[in-house]
């Protein structure tokens, strides 16, 4: 999708649509001004009916009393309850039905002067316009011919073009994401994530290197040997290189779970849904989804992203309950449940990246628990940490971007919950309680001291029955999670 600004005075813009905001229970739009006595007063008008309602539109054709063929009113709700997630959301349905009416091109006045900075303010139209047009079609032998509409963004703000390149590379990472995660699993096994990891790679200058099973094996990493050995899709240890800070920075480590199918093992799944698990590799892909955006803005810092990549499958060779494995971070781990198998691979990728990137800070991401679906919902994503300082940015890149977190607590209590009787851990707690929380203080056995924030995405990674409504999400994978660790690593000091 084409986006632009232009410092241009609405009433002279020639347009398809020029389209504006008000809020309800207002009689006045913002910014577009007075434009011709006819047309302001069916602008009043409209105003009126739609009510300022969050999400309603209303077009009013001009009849060429002014440059522009129609003008689109669109409702925000309540002013004081106005975030950018408004702003993002209602941009979404403005740009679907523009798309719907098969409209070439339009333009969005940018709201000035209300509670938002002006910049988030854009960020937010370019990510809802860019975001709302996402379709997974790949294996549809008909595919929509309808072209994306271009944008012009109506505003007099000098850095506007640069806010708008930087937010089209972040939702176009989001797009990449989906893309990704979406693949089904007899198109996606561990091998194909390598082969996206290093094609990344060699489009943005970044290193890559892809473990094979041998080499999986033979460097102690027993979590990703163990689970991937039932499939026939052998197993990858994908490792990216971001480096573009001072030479003496260390790097930002980011682990992601790419469990490219998850039928859970031995402790096979219920059959129900089962094809959802496609999306247990969510994890990975934001990851992947991240690193794509950073190295394309060219931020100046250091980042080393690891994705181990397993298929969880039954068979003659797979690992069972009672099982007792080392893991790469020397310790023992008692198989309890092989569907509990994201947070040994995780651990073997968190410990393996601590120890030979010695980095800054760890951000681990993962469709890890059911529980965290039970405590949160869909629509919030579970965060644990043992570092108040970073947890509290983690949570200032949440507001900014409306990627919602909660953190839930870890102490020596729940760190006791999978100690074993047999080994030096277990794979799942005590029973069904603080599933979320057992899952993270399995992966702290891994963390040491390092400054650490654990993702748990089981809820937001995917579109789920309870998932709210939002016109820039799609039917599929959401890309949760690139827009705030983004933002989050923009504000880097």
């Amino acid at each position: 999708m084409r986006i632009r600004a232009e410092a241009i005075s609405p009433a002279k813009k020639m347009t398809s649509v020029l389209c504006a905001f008000c809020f309800e229970d207002t009689n006045v739009t913002i910014g577009l001004g007075k434009l011709n006595k006819k047309i302001d007063q069916t602008i009043s008008q409209t105003v009126k009916e739609i009510n300022g309602k969050k999400g309603k539109i209303s077009i009013i054709h001009s009849h060429k009393e002014i440059p522009s063929e129609r003008v689109l009113i669109a409702g925000l709700g309540k002013k004081n309850k106005l975030t950018s997630d408004v702003i993002r959301d209602v941009t979404g349905i403005i740009t679907k039905k523009i798309h719907e009416l098969k409209i070439k091109e339009f333009s969005i006045i940018i709201p000035e002067k209300i509670s938002i900075k002006n910049d988030q303010v854009i960020s937010s139209i370019v990510e809802g316009a860019n975001l709302s047009l996402y379709k997974f079609d790949l294996f549809k032998k008909e595919k929509s011919t309808n072209k994306e509409p271009d944008l012009a963004l109506l505003t007099s703000d000098k850095n506007a073009q640069i806010v708008i390149k930087n937010s089209i590379t972040i939702s176009d990472a989001v797009k990449f994401t989906r893309d990704v995660a979406n693949l089904p699993p007899n198109e996606c096994p561990p091998a194909k994530l390598g082969e996206i990891a290093k094609k990344i790679s060699n489009q943005n200058k970044m290193k890559c290197i892809v473990f094979s099973k041998n080499e999986i094996k033979s460097k102690g990493l027993g979590g990703v040997t163990a689970v991937g050995q039932g499939s026939k899709n052998e197993s990858k240890f994908i490792i990216l290189e971001y480096r573009n800070g001072k030479k003496e920075q260390k790097p930002i480590l980011l682990v992601g779970k790419a469990v490219t199918f998850d039928t859970g093992g031995i402790s096979l799944k219920p059959g129900e849904k089962m094809d959802e698990m496609k999306f247990d590799k969510c994890g990975g892909c934001t990851v992947l989804g991240i690193m794509k955006a950073i190295s394309e803005l060219r931020l100046p810092i250091n980042v080393v992203a690891v994705i181990p990549s397993v298929e969880n499958m039954p068979s003659g060779e797979a690992f069972r309950p009672g099982d007792i494995i080392k893991l790469f971070n020397g310790k023992t781990a008692e198989i309890l449940n092989t569907d509990a198998e994201g947070r040994l691979i995780l651990a073997d990728g968190l410990a393996y990246g601590i120890k030979h990137y010695q980095p800054s800070s760890v951000m681990d991401f993962a469709t890890l628990t059911g529980a965290c679906i039970v405590a949160l919902g869909t629509n919030v994503a579970g965060i644990v940490s043992n570092n108040a300082k970073l947890a509290s940015k983690i949570k200032t890149a949440s507001a900014k971007t409306s990627e919602e977190v909660w953190e839930l607590p870890i102490n020596d209590d729940y760190m006791d919950m999978v100690k074993s009787k047999v080994a030096d851990i277990r794979n799942i707690g005590m029973g069904r309680a603080a599933g979320t929380i057992t899952a993270a203080a399995f992966l702290a056995n891994s963390i040491g001291n390092v400054p650490w924030v654990h993702f748990d995405i089981a809820g937001t990674a995917w579109i789920q029955p309870s998932t709210k409504n939002k016109s820039y999400n799609s039917h599929g994978a959401t890309g949760f999670g690139v827009r705030l660790v983004v933002n989050h690593l923009m504000n880097q000091k």
